[in-house]
């Protein structure tokens, strides 16, 4: 049921998501704003290509905990009136939250709606519906990036984990969830359409997460 708490927490999670975390740390912090720099996105992968690790942490962990809290205003909604918070009612108001954070980060109204690929901030959404496979997610990632060095193709490939973690290995047996894992995958592939013709054509770029920035 739409109520006024259902619509401010959807206002909420936007806001939450345009937190342009990647712009305001980069100009807060080194005077540069990372969308004109490395691949020209407001993001985790961004700021550490183009600004190092010391930029880059805090700007992934920010953006995860966005698509996290916007998620959980679920329970600023009320478990009372959603069926308890493992009820279908209460997940898809988590979904249609999180959701809205992600294009919020996408399109982020305090930047200008020029926003990042929402990959962390998907994380945060996921960390908060279902966290077992949100869990895999993270160790096919880091497996996946320390053996080819492209965030992009560990994105894309975590991504599908998450589709078959809620579908085979954790079922929450909730058809939104699997959806949404669907959906998940479907807005990786467009968002990363670019670094794929990249990665078809070699000349994708690779990162060194242990590599000292040099001046």
């Amino acid at each position: 049921m739409i109520s006024i708490y259902s619509i401010s927490a959807l206002i909420l999670a936007y806001l939450f998501g345009s937190i342009p975390t990647a712009v305001w740390i980069g100009q807060a912090f080194y005077k540069v704003d990372v969308r004109e720099y490395g691949s020209g996105n407001a993001g985790a992968t961004n700021t550490f290509r183009v600004l190092g690790k010391k930029a880059g942490v805090p700007v992934m962990l920010i953006d995860i905990f966005k698509g996290w809290a916007a998620t959980n205003l679920a329970f600023f909604i009320g478990i009372s009136t959603t069926g308890g918070a493992h009820s279908n009612v209460f997940v898809n108001y988590q979904l249609a939250l999180g959701i809205t954070a992600v294009m919020g980060h996408l399109f982020p109204i305090f930047a200008g709606f020029r926003g990042g690929k929402g990959v962390a901030t998907l994380f945060g959404m996921i960390l908060a519906v279902h966290l077992q496979a949100s869990l895999l997610c993270v160790c096919v990632f880091i497996a996946v990036l320390l053996i080819t060095k492209y965030v992009s193709l560990s994105s894309i490939v975590a991504s599908f984990t998450y589709l078959m973690g809620v579908t085979f290995i954790f079922p929450m047996y909730k058809s939104s969830v699997i959806i949404y894992g669907m959906c998940i995958c479907v807005l990786i592939m467009v968002t990363h359409q670019k670094n794929i013709e990249r990665l078809l054509k070699g000349s994708e770029s690779k990162v060194n997460l242990f590599k000292r920035k040099t001046t």
